[in-house]
Protein backbone atom coordinates (compact mmCIF):
# COMPACT_ATOMS: atom_id res chain seq x y z
CA UNK A 1 0.00 0.00 0.00
CA UNK A 2 1.29 3.44 -0.92
CA UNK A 3 2.15 5.99 1.78
CA UNK A 4 -0.20 8.83 0.79
CA UNK A 5 -0.24 12.48 1.91
CA UNK A 6 -2.93 13.42 4.42
CA UNK A 7 -3.81 16.72 2.73
CA UNK A 8 -5.54 17.03 -0.64
CA UNK A 9 -3.81 18.49 -3.71
CA UNK A 10 -4.93 21.74 -5.38
CA UNK A 11 -8.59 21.91 -6.34
CA UNK A 12 -11.11 24.36 -7.79
CA UNK A 13 -13.38 26.41 -5.47
CA UNK A 14 -16.85 25.35 -6.67
CA UNK A 15 -19.85 27.71 -6.55
CA UNK A 16 -21.77 27.87 -3.27
CA UNK A 17 -24.29 30.60 -4.18
CA UNK A 18 -26.24 31.40 -7.38
CA UNK A 19 -24.10 33.46 -9.74
CA UNK A 20 -26.75 35.24 -11.83
CA UNK A 21 -26.37 36.14 -15.49
CA UNK A 22 -23.52 38.64 -15.21
CA UNK A 23 -21.73 36.61 -12.54
CA UNK A 24 -21.97 33.52 -14.72
CA UNK A 25 -20.44 35.31 -17.69
CA UNK A 26 -17.58 36.80 -15.66
CA UNK A 27 -16.88 33.55 -13.83
CA UNK A 28 -16.84 31.61 -17.09
CA UNK A 29 -14.22 33.97 -18.52
CA UNK A 30 -12.04 33.47 -15.45
CA UNK A 31 -12.49 29.73 -14.87
CA UNK A 32 -15.28 27.62 -16.37
CA UNK A 33 -15.04 25.10 -13.54
CA UNK A 34 -16.05 27.71 -10.96
CA UNK A 35 -19.51 27.61 -12.57
CA UNK A 36 -20.03 24.12 -11.14
CA UNK A 37 -22.20 24.18 -8.00
CA UNK A 38 -20.52 22.44 -5.08
CA UNK A 39 -23.65 20.31 -4.74
CA UNK A 40 -22.85 18.77 -8.14
CA UNK A 41 -20.27 16.54 -6.45
CA UNK A 42 -23.07 14.99 -4.35
CA UNK A 43 -26.11 14.95 -6.67
CA UNK A 44 -26.75 12.95 -9.87
CA UNK A 45 -28.02 16.03 -11.74
CA UNK A 46 -28.34 19.79 -11.19
CA UNK A 47 -30.57 22.03 -13.36
CA UNK A 48 -31.21 25.74 -13.73
CA UNK A 49 -31.74 28.59 -16.16
CA UNK A 50 -29.23 31.32 -16.98
CA UNK A 51 -30.28 32.73 -20.33
CA UNK A 52 -31.07 29.16 -21.45
CA UNK A 53 -32.23 26.07 -19.59
CA UNK A 54 -29.27 23.96 -18.51
CA UNK A 55 -28.57 20.65 -16.81
CA UNK A 56 -25.34 19.32 -15.32
CA UNK A 57 -25.27 15.53 -15.40
CA UNK A 58 -23.07 13.42 -13.10
CA UNK A 59 -25.03 10.14 -13.12
CA UNK A 60 -23.19 7.35 -14.99
CA UNK A 61 -26.42 5.82 -16.34
CA UNK A 62 -27.56 9.16 -17.74
CA UNK A 63 -24.07 9.82 -19.14
CA UNK A 64 -24.18 6.48 -20.92
CA UNK A 65 -27.46 7.56 -22.52
CA UNK A 66 -25.98 10.88 -23.69
CA UNK A 67 -22.65 9.55 -24.91
CA UNK A 68 -23.60 6.13 -26.27
CA UNK A 69 -27.30 5.30 -26.54
CA UNK A 70 -28.61 8.67 -27.83
CA UNK A 71 -25.43 10.25 -29.15
CA UNK A 72 -27.13 11.80 -32.20
CA UNK A 73 -29.71 13.49 -29.95
CA UNK A 74 -26.98 15.30 -28.02
CA UNK A 75 -24.57 16.96 -30.48
CA UNK A 76 -21.83 19.29 -29.33
CA UNK A 77 -23.15 22.63 -28.15
CA UNK A 78 -23.32 25.77 -30.28
CA UNK A 79 -20.72 27.42 -28.03
CA UNK A 80 -18.27 24.55 -28.51
CA UNK A 81 -18.60 24.86 -32.27
CA UNK A 82 -18.28 28.66 -32.15
CA UNK A 83 -14.96 28.27 -30.34
CA UNK A 84 -13.50 25.46 -32.43
CA UNK A 85 -14.87 25.77 -35.97
CA UNK A 86 -12.66 28.72 -36.99
CA UNK A 87 -9.54 26.74 -36.13
CA UNK A 88 -10.36 23.15 -37.06
CA UNK A 89 -13.37 23.48 -39.37
CA UNK A 90 -15.90 20.67 -39.48
CA UNK A 91 -13.27 18.09 -38.59
CA UNK A 92 -13.63 14.88 -36.64
CA UNK A 93 -13.81 16.65 -33.29
CA UNK A 94 -16.81 18.85 -34.06
CA UNK A 95 -18.56 17.16 -37.01
CA UNK A 96 -21.89 15.46 -36.42
CA UNK A 97 -23.94 12.62 -37.87
CA UNK A 98 -22.97 11.06 -41.18
CA UNK A 99 -20.17 13.60 -41.75
CA UNK A 100 -18.56 12.57 -38.46
CA UNK A 101 -19.06 8.84 -39.08
CA UNK A 102 -17.26 8.66 -42.40
CA UNK A 103 -14.33 10.71 -41.07
CA UNK A 104 -14.06 8.46 -38.02
CA UNK A 105 -14.10 5.32 -40.17
CA UNK A 106 -11.46 6.78 -42.49
CA UNK A 107 -9.15 7.97 -39.67
CA UNK A 108 -9.49 4.93 -37.39
CA UNK A 109 -6.77 2.79 -39.06
CA UNK A 110 -4.21 5.56 -38.48
CA UNK A 111 -4.73 5.09 -34.73
CA UNK A 112 -4.65 1.29 -34.73
CA UNK A 113 -2.52 -0.11 -31.91
CA UNK A 114 0.22 -1.30 -34.27
CA UNK A 115 0.65 2.23 -35.63
CA UNK A 116 0.62 3.78 -32.15
CA UNK A 117 3.31 1.35 -31.01
CA UNK A 118 5.35 2.04 -34.16
CA UNK A 119 5.43 5.72 -33.17
CA UNK A 120 6.88 4.83 -29.76
CA UNK A 121 10.49 5.69 -30.73
CA UNK A 122 9.43 9.31 -31.32
CA UNK A 123 8.06 9.42 -27.76
CA UNK A 124 11.23 7.83 -26.39
CA UNK A 125 13.37 10.39 -28.23
CA UNK A 126 11.26 13.23 -26.78
CA UNK A 127 11.69 11.77 -23.28
CA UNK A 128 15.47 11.72 -23.79
CA UNK A 129 15.44 15.31 -25.05
CA UNK A 130 13.41 16.39 -22.02
CA UNK A 131 15.97 14.73 -19.74
CA UNK A 132 18.78 16.61 -21.44
CA UNK A 133 17.01 19.94 -20.94
CA UNK A 134 16.23 19.22 -17.30
CA UNK A 135 19.79 18.10 -16.57
CA UNK A 136 20.98 21.55 -17.66
CA UNK A 137 18.40 23.47 -15.62
CA UNK A 138 19.42 25.53 -12.61
CA UNK A 139 16.92 26.53 -9.97
CA UNK A 140 13.16 25.87 -10.10
CA UNK A 141 11.73 24.77 -13.45
CA UNK A 142 8.26 25.36 -14.86
CA UNK A 143 7.45 21.76 -15.71
CA UNK A 144 4.35 22.76 -17.65
CA UNK A 145 6.49 24.59 -20.18
CA UNK A 146 8.81 21.60 -20.32
CA UNK A 147 6.03 19.09 -20.90
CA UNK A 148 4.52 21.33 -23.58
CA UNK A 149 7.91 21.35 -25.34
CA UNK A 150 8.21 17.56 -25.09
CA UNK A 151 4.71 16.72 -26.30
CA UNK A 152 4.74 19.28 -29.10
CA UNK A 153 7.98 17.69 -30.28
CA UNK A 154 6.19 14.33 -30.33
CA UNK A 155 3.05 15.47 -32.12
CA UNK A 156 4.91 17.48 -34.75
CA UNK A 157 7.27 14.55 -35.44
CA UNK A 158 4.53 11.95 -35.69
CA UNK A 159 2.49 14.30 -37.87
CA UNK A 160 5.12 15.83 -40.16
CA UNK A 161 8.20 13.62 -39.72
CA UNK A 162 10.95 14.34 -42.18
CA UNK A 163 9.59 17.77 -43.07
CA UNK A 164 12.36 20.11 -41.99
CA UNK A 165 10.42 23.10 -43.30
CA UNK A 166 7.54 22.61 -40.86
CA UNK A 167 7.70 25.64 -38.54
CA UNK A 168 6.90 24.20 -35.11
CA UNK A 169 7.27 27.48 -33.26
CA UNK A 170 4.92 29.33 -35.61
CA UNK A 171 2.19 26.70 -35.32
CA UNK A 172 2.59 26.45 -31.56
CA UNK A 173 2.43 30.23 -31.20
CA UNK A 174 -0.69 30.41 -33.35
CA UNK A 175 -2.40 27.74 -31.25
CA UNK A 176 -1.64 29.54 -27.98
CA UNK A 177 -2.78 32.88 -29.37
CA UNK A 178 -6.01 31.37 -30.66
CA UNK A 179 -6.84 29.78 -27.31
CA UNK A 180 -6.09 33.04 -25.47
CA UNK A 181 -8.22 35.17 -27.83
CA UNK A 182 -11.20 32.98 -28.60
CA UNK A 183 -11.78 30.25 -26.02
CA UNK A 184 -13.27 32.41 -23.26
CA UNK A 185 -17.05 32.35 -23.01
CA UNK A 186 -18.82 35.64 -23.66
CA UNK A 187 -22.11 36.96 -22.28
CA UNK A 188 -23.57 36.26 -25.75
CA UNK A 189 -22.66 32.58 -25.31
CA UNK A 190 -24.28 32.43 -21.88
CA UNK A 191 -27.44 34.02 -23.28
CA UNK A 192 -27.54 31.42 -26.03
CA UNK A 193 -27.58 34.01 -28.82
CA UNK A 194 -27.39 32.54 -32.35
CA UNK A 195 -24.06 31.59 -33.88
CA UNK A 196 -24.33 34.12 -36.74
CA UNK A 197 -23.97 37.01 -34.28
CA UNK A 198 -20.21 37.76 -34.07
CA UNK A 199 -18.51 37.49 -30.67
CA UNK A 200 -16.21 40.55 -30.29
CA UNK A 201 -13.44 38.60 -28.59
CA UNK A 202 -13.21 36.25 -31.57
CA UNK A 203 -12.93 38.85 -34.31
CA UNK A 204 -9.16 39.25 -34.09
CA UNK A 205 -7.95 35.67 -34.43
CA UNK A 206 -8.01 35.63 -38.23
CA UNK A 207 -4.33 36.37 -39.03
CA UNK A 208 -2.99 33.76 -36.63
CA UNK A 209 -5.40 31.13 -37.89
CA UNK A 210 -4.59 31.92 -41.52
CA UNK A 211 -0.87 31.54 -40.82
CA UNK A 212 -1.37 28.23 -38.99
CA UNK A 213 -3.52 26.79 -41.77
CA UNK A 214 -1.12 28.01 -44.43
CA UNK A 215 1.81 26.21 -42.79
CA UNK A 216 -0.21 22.99 -42.61
CA UNK A 217 -1.38 23.34 -46.23
CA UNK A 218 2.21 23.76 -47.45
CA UNK A 219 3.39 20.71 -45.50
CA UNK A 220 0.55 18.59 -46.92
CA UNK A 221 1.28 19.71 -50.48
CA UNK A 222 4.99 18.92 -50.12
CA UNK A 223 4.28 15.47 -48.72
CA UNK A 224 1.72 14.64 -51.41
CA UNK A 225 4.25 15.51 -54.11
CA UNK A 226 7.20 13.74 -52.48
CA UNK A 227 8.46 10.23 -53.10
CA UNK A 228 7.88 7.55 -50.49
CA UNK A 229 10.14 7.96 -47.46
CA UNK A 230 11.95 5.36 -45.36
CA UNK A 231 10.70 4.23 -41.97
CA UNK A 232 7.21 3.72 -40.57
CA UNK A 233 4.45 5.96 -41.89
CA UNK A 234 3.61 9.04 -39.85
CA UNK A 235 0.14 10.44 -39.25
CA UNK A 236 0.19 12.56 -42.41
CA UNK A 237 1.17 9.55 -44.53
CA UNK A 238 -1.67 7.52 -43.05
CA UNK A 239 -4.28 10.23 -43.50
CA UNK A 240 -3.24 10.95 -47.09
CA UNK A 241 -4.30 7.42 -47.98
CA UNK A 242 -7.18 7.21 -45.47
CA UNK A 243 -10.43 5.99 -47.00
CA UNK A 244 -13.88 5.30 -45.62
CA UNK A 245 -14.19 1.50 -45.98
CA UNK A 246 -17.95 1.75 -46.51
CA UNK A 247 -18.12 4.48 -49.16
CA UNK A 248 -14.56 4.76 -50.48
CA UNK A 249 -14.59 8.48 -49.69
CA UNK A 250 -11.25 10.17 -49.00
CA UNK A 251 -10.51 13.48 -47.34
CA UNK A 252 -10.24 16.69 -49.34
CA UNK A 253 -7.15 18.79 -48.70
CA UNK A 254 -9.18 21.11 -46.45
CA UNK A 255 -10.59 18.16 -44.48
CA UNK A 256 -7.12 16.66 -44.19
CA UNK A 257 -5.67 19.96 -42.95
CA UNK A 258 -8.44 20.53 -40.41
CA UNK A 259 -8.08 17.02 -39.01
CA UNK A 260 -4.30 17.34 -38.81
CA UNK A 261 -4.66 20.61 -36.89
CA UNK A 262 -7.18 18.91 -34.60
CA UNK A 263 -4.69 16.16 -33.81
CA UNK A 264 -1.86 18.66 -33.33
CA UNK A 265 -3.86 20.85 -30.92
CA UNK A 266 -5.44 18.00 -28.95
CA UNK A 267 -2.46 15.68 -29.22
CA UNK A 268 0.07 17.88 -27.49
CA UNK A 269 -2.03 20.03 -25.14
CA UNK A 270 -3.83 17.21 -23.35
CA UNK A 271 -0.75 15.03 -22.78
CA UNK A 272 1.36 18.03 -21.73
CA UNK A 273 -1.25 18.90 -19.13
CA UNK A 274 -1.44 15.32 -17.87
CA UNK A 275 2.33 15.16 -17.47
CA UNK A 276 2.58 18.56 -15.77
CA UNK A 277 -0.17 17.73 -13.27
CA UNK A 278 1.36 14.26 -12.70
CA UNK A 279 4.73 15.80 -11.84
CA UNK A 280 3.02 18.24 -9.47
CA UNK A 281 1.32 15.27 -7.78
CA UNK A 282 4.64 13.42 -7.58
CA UNK A 283 6.15 16.40 -5.76
CA UNK A 284 3.03 16.59 -3.58
CA UNK A 285 3.33 12.87 -2.68
CA UNK A 286 7.09 12.12 -2.42
CA UNK A 287 6.55 8.55 -1.16
CA UNK A 288 4.50 7.72 -4.27
CA UNK A 289 7.14 9.42 -6.39
CA UNK A 290 9.84 7.22 -4.86
CA UNK A 291 7.82 4.05 -5.45
CA UNK A 292 7.24 5.03 -9.08
CA UNK A 293 10.92 5.89 -9.53
CA UNK A 294 11.91 2.50 -8.11
CA UNK A 295 9.51 0.79 -10.52
CA UNK A 296 10.86 2.74 -13.47
CA UNK A 297 14.52 2.15 -12.61
CA UNK A 298 13.92 -1.57 -12.14
CA UNK A 299 12.24 -1.79 -15.57
CA UNK A 300 14.48 0.60 -17.50
CA UNK A 301 17.91 0.67 -15.92
CA UNK A 302 19.75 3.59 -17.54
CA UNK A 303 17.70 3.80 -20.73
CA UNK A 304 14.54 5.70 -21.59
CA UNK A 305 11.17 3.96 -21.63
CA UNK A 306 9.74 2.47 -24.81
CA UNK A 307 6.30 1.27 -25.85
CA UNK A 308 7.39 -2.28 -24.97
CA UNK A 309 7.87 -1.27 -21.33
CA UNK A 310 4.28 -0.28 -20.58
CA UNK A 311 3.41 -3.67 -19.09
CA UNK A 312 6.28 -3.32 -16.61
CA UNK A 313 5.10 0.11 -15.38
CA UNK A 314 1.71 -0.51 -13.73
CA UNK A 315 2.16 2.07 -10.96
CA UNK A 316 3.13 4.71 -13.51
CA UNK A 317 -0.04 3.94 -15.46
CA UNK A 318 -2.13 4.20 -12.28
CA UNK A 319 -0.53 7.57 -11.55
CA UNK A 320 -1.46 8.76 -15.04
CA UNK A 321 -5.05 7.59 -14.56
CA UNK A 322 -5.34 9.22 -11.14
CA UNK A 323 -3.94 12.43 -12.61
CA UNK A 324 -6.57 12.27 -15.36
CA UNK A 325 -9.22 11.78 -12.68
CA UNK A 326 -8.18 14.76 -10.57
CA UNK A 327 -7.20 17.06 -13.45
CA UNK A 328 -8.93 15.90 -16.65
CA UNK A 329 -7.74 18.13 -19.53
CA UNK A 330 -11.24 18.20 -21.05
CA UNK A 331 -12.91 18.87 -17.70
CA UNK A 332 -16.21 20.31 -18.94
CA UNK A 333 -18.21 19.02 -21.91
CA UNK A 334 -21.35 20.59 -23.34
CA UNK A 335 -24.13 19.32 -25.59
CA UNK A 336 -27.39 20.75 -26.96
CA UNK A 337 -30.46 18.49 -26.73
CA UNK A 338 -32.19 18.02 -30.07
CA UNK A 339 -35.27 16.08 -28.94
CA UNK A 340 -37.35 15.72 -25.80
CA UNK A 341 -35.88 13.25 -23.33
CA UNK A 342 -35.78 12.30 -19.66
CA UNK A 343 -32.56 12.13 -17.64
CA UNK A 344 -32.57 11.14 -13.95
CA UNK A 345 -36.36 11.53 -14.01
CA UNK A 346 -36.08 15.13 -15.19
CA UNK A 347 -37.52 16.61 -18.37
CA UNK A 348 -35.10 17.58 -21.13
CA UNK A 349 -36.47 19.89 -23.82
CA UNK A 350 -35.11 20.48 -27.32
CA UNK A 351 -32.61 23.35 -27.12
CA UNK A 352 -31.61 22.68 -23.50
CA UNK A 353 -27.90 22.82 -22.77
CA UNK A 354 -26.77 19.52 -21.26
CA UNK A 355 -23.40 19.77 -19.56
CA UNK A 356 -21.11 16.98 -18.42
CA UNK A 357 -18.78 18.51 -15.81
CA UNK A 358 -16.13 15.79 -15.88
CA UNK A 359 -14.29 17.57 -13.07
CA UNK A 360 -17.30 17.13 -10.75
CA UNK A 361 -17.96 13.59 -11.98
CA UNK A 362 -14.40 12.57 -11.13
CA UNK A 363 -14.74 14.03 -7.62
CA UNK A 364 -18.26 12.80 -6.91
CA UNK A 365 -18.80 11.57 -3.36
CA UNK A 366 -21.17 8.79 -4.42
CA UNK A 367 -18.74 7.41 -7.01
CA UNK A 368 -15.29 7.77 -5.43
CA UNK A 369 -13.88 7.19 -1.95
CA UNK A 370 -12.12 10.35 -0.65
CA UNK A 371 -12.74 11.94 -4.05
CA UNK A 372 -10.41 14.94 -3.59
CA UNK A 373 -7.50 12.80 -2.39
CA UNK A 374 -4.61 11.58 -4.54
CA UNK A 375 -4.57 7.77 -4.49
CA UNK A 376 -3.28 5.93 -7.57
CA UNK A 377 -4.16 2.56 -6.03
CA UNK A 378 -7.87 3.26 -6.48
CA UNK A 379 -7.17 2.13 -10.08
CA UNK A 380 -6.15 -1.34 -8.93
CA UNK A 381 -9.80 -2.05 -9.73
CA UNK A 382 -11.55 -0.62 -12.78
CA UNK A 383 -14.07 2.17 -12.06
CA UNK A 384 -17.56 2.36 -13.55
CA UNK A 385 -17.02 3.01 -17.28
CA UNK A 386 -19.16 6.17 -17.23
CA UNK A 387 -17.76 7.49 -13.93
CA UNK A 388 -14.27 8.02 -15.44
CA UNK A 389 -14.33 10.03 -18.67
CA UNK A 390 -10.93 11.61 -19.36
CA UNK A 391 -11.30 10.70 -23.04
CA UNK A 392 -15.10 10.65 -23.23
CA UNK A 393 -16.91 7.41 -24.00
CA UNK A 394 -19.18 5.76 -26.53
CA UNK A 395 -18.63 5.99 -30.29
CA UNK A 396 -17.07 9.46 -29.95
CA UNK A 397 -14.43 8.43 -27.44
CA UNK A 398 -11.14 10.22 -28.20
CA UNK A 399 -9.54 8.51 -31.18
CA UNK A 400 -6.06 9.22 -29.78
CA UNK A 401 -6.60 7.86 -26.24
CA UNK A 402 -4.12 4.97 -26.55
CA UNK A 403 -1.58 7.33 -28.18
CA UNK A 404 -1.88 9.78 -25.26
CA UNK A 405 -1.58 7.10 -22.57
CA UNK A 406 1.45 5.50 -24.21
CA UNK A 407 3.17 8.87 -24.56
CA UNK A 408 2.39 9.91 -20.98
CA UNK A 409 3.74 6.69 -19.46
CA UNK A 410 6.90 6.69 -21.59
CA UNK A 411 7.82 10.28 -20.71
CA UNK A 412 6.74 10.16 -17.05
CA UNK A 413 8.58 6.91 -16.28
CA UNK A 414 11.75 8.18 -17.96
CA UNK A 415 11.68 11.44 -15.99
CA UNK A 416 10.95 9.78 -12.64
CA UNK A 417 13.75 7.26 -13.15
CA UNK A 418 16.31 10.04 -13.59
CA UNK A 419 15.11 13.01 -11.53
CA UNK A 420 13.61 13.89 -8.18
CA UNK A 421 10.89 16.56 -8.20
CA UNK A 422 10.22 18.75 -5.15
CA UNK A 423 7.68 21.49 -4.46
CA UNK A 424 8.67 25.15 -4.37
CA UNK A 425 7.06 27.00 -1.41
CA UNK A 426 4.59 29.63 -2.54
CA UNK A 427 4.42 28.24 -6.08
CA UNK A 428 1.35 25.99 -5.94
CA UNK A 429 -0.40 25.67 -9.32
CA UNK A 430 -4.08 26.61 -9.45
CA UNK A 431 -6.45 24.57 -11.67
CA UNK A 432 -8.02 26.94 -14.19
CA UNK A 433 -10.07 25.96 -17.21
CA UNK A 434 -10.65 28.11 -20.27
CA UNK A 435 -10.51 25.52 -23.05
CA UNK A 436 -8.49 22.91 -21.13
CA UNK A 437 -7.65 22.50 -17.44
CA UNK A 438 -4.34 24.28 -17.09
CA UNK A 439 -2.14 24.93 -14.04
CA UNK A 440 -2.42 28.69 -13.57
CA UNK A 441 1.03 30.10 -12.85
CA UNK A 442 2.82 27.01 -14.14
CA UNK A 443 4.12 23.95 -12.29
CA UNK A 444 7.30 25.19 -10.63
CA UNK A 445 9.37 22.38 -9.12
CA UNK A 446 12.95 21.87 -8.08
CA UNK A 447 14.55 19.17 -10.24
CA UNK A 448 17.60 17.21 -9.09
CA UNK A 449 19.24 14.13 -10.63
CA UNK A 450 18.76 10.84 -8.81
CA UNK A 451 21.85 9.04 -7.58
Amino acid sequence: MLDLPQADPAKVPLATVPLGLWGTAMTARRNVLELIPAIATRQPMVSGKTGVRWHMVMDPTALRRILKEKVDDYPKSVTTKLILNPAIGDSLFVAEGAHWRWQRRAAAPAFAQRHVEALGPVMTAAAEASCRRLSEARGPVDLFQETVAATFEVISDVTFSGDGMFDRDAVHGSIDAYIAQTAKLSLMDVLGLPAWLPRPGRLFSGPGLKKMKGIADQAIARRAAAAAKDGPPDLLDLLLVAQDPETGRTMTRDELRDNLLTFIVAGHETTALTLAWALYLMAFAPAVQQAAADEARAALGDRAATAADLGALPLTMRIVNETLRLYPPAAFLSRTAQVADTLCGREIRPGDTVMMPVYALHRHHQLWDRPDAFDPDRFLTAPDRYAFLPFGAGPRICIGASFALQEAVIILATLLARFRFQRVPGKEPQPRMILTLRPEGGVWLTVTPRD
